[in-house]
């Protein structure tokens, strides 16, 4: 039962590293899929290679951009302010600081939620680039 309790608490605790490893992932996709998109288009279309500069080639880049800034936001560590003598704060105190419990589970939730955003919009973009390359 003891060791049940830890490890309920490791995994409260080991949720926001999960999310800067989801991130470093993601960054590494969003720098290595921009180039990739170049490389591919220089490769198929030789010299004569071009992109069709339109509103598609716009909404490609700014979602790739916001996807990278908004994973650059979540490996960025905040500030929080906890206090450590509770442990589970009532939610509408927060404002007066979190509890240990709380602390952890608001970071990874902070996380989440830019790297779903985050996500989303490099999905976009990739969506978008097919709209880029001319026939």
């Amino acid at each position: 039962e003891k060791l049940l309790c830890k490890k309920f608490y490791e995994s409260i605790a080991a949720q926001s590293d999960l999310m800067d490893k989801l991130c470093e992932r993601l960054l590494t996709l969003e720098l290595a899929i921009p180039g990739l998109y170049a490389t591919t288009l220089k490769l198929v279309g030789g010299d004569k290679a071009t992109v069709i500069v339109n509103p598609a080639f716009y909404i490609t880049f700014a979602c790739w951009l916001a996807a990278l800034g908004l994973t650059l936001i979540a490996l960025i560590p905040q500030k929080w302010t906890v206090d450590p003598t509770i442990l589970k704060q009532d939610p509408a105190k927060f404002s007066e600081g979190l509890g240990i419990e709380d602390f952890f589970e608001q970071s990874a939730a902070h996380k989440r939620r830019l790297v779903a955003l985050s996500s989303v919009l490099f999905f976009a973009g990739i969506v978008s680039a097919a709209f880029t390359i001319s026939p």
